[in-house]
């Protein structure tokens, strides 16, 4: 067994696309096709509008917060962003191969 961190002081903060209050820590890199990180966006953070460069599923684990685009499931090449006012924690799924298995939008 081994034992790792993925708290928010052993994340990386981002800034890309105006983003502030973002950090991630990496969670598994599977298949070279697929990352799977935890996110942290403190109060009043946000990620900034930008297009997904593959699949993506935003989860929010605690908190809660806002997002612009076609809900938390983003296709590559659509544009989004998500901040939150009051902090929010999220495990963030990105996959060339993706595939939502008996999941129905909500909307």
């Amino acid at each position: 067994m081994k034992i790792f961190r993925f708290d928010r002081e052993s994340g990386r903060n981002i800034d890309h696309y105006n983003s502030s209050g973002f950090t991630v820590t990496r969670v598994a890199h599977l298949l070279e096709e697929t990352m799977i990180q935890y996110a942290y966006l403190e109060p009043n953070g946000s990620i900034g509008y930008h297009q997904a460069t593959v699949p993506q599923l935003f989860l929010v684990v605690q908190g809660e917060g806002w997002v612009r685009g076609q809900g938390a499931y983003w296709e590559e090449g659509k544009w989004h962003e998500a901040g939150t006012e009051t902090g929010l924690t999220a495990i963030i799924i990105e996959s060339v191969r993706f595939d939502l298995l008996g999941w129905t939008p909500l909307t």
